[in-house]
């Protein structure tokens, strides 16, 4: 199964790319794609017995599957977005009021919608 996964912040730079689709089998659920991804980016995450900024920054994930935030329970589906968003500190916005990132766009939605009690994934349960 193909899924979209959105990168954001320092993960955006790691990877390179702001997005990209992930080949994963049936069932497959987002933990395992964290797990994957971690594997691409992370080089000696337990150097020293001690957790590594990379260990770190990879638990604190706050993860959104078709924009509802989730857990790395999830079961992924044919089609799904998964955004990655790493913590989020200071900010600014830009001219006008804009936000500065996609990012903090994304997470906004989510609080407002949630805050609504509405679904931007009506078809998930």
């Amino acid at each position: 199964m193909r899924v979209k996964v959105l990168f954001f912040g320092v993960l955006r730079d790691s990877f390179g790319v702001p997005d990209e689709v992930a080949e994963l089998a049936d069932g497959a659920t987002v933990g395992e794609l964290l797990r994957i991804l971690r594997g691409r980016t992370s080089k000696d995450w337990m150097a020293n017995g001690e957790p590594s900024s990379d260990d770190q920054l990879w638990r604190s994930l706050a993860v959104a599957v078709n924009r509802e935030y989730g857990s790395t329970s999830i079961v992924l589906r044919e089609g799904d977005e998964v955004a990655l968003l790493p913590p989020v500190s200071g900010g600014s916005f830009a001219e006008g009021g804009k936000l500065a990132s996609r990012a903090k766009a994304v997470l906004l939605r989510g609080a407002r919608v949630a805050r609504e009690g509405q679904s931007l994934d009506k078809g998930r349960e």
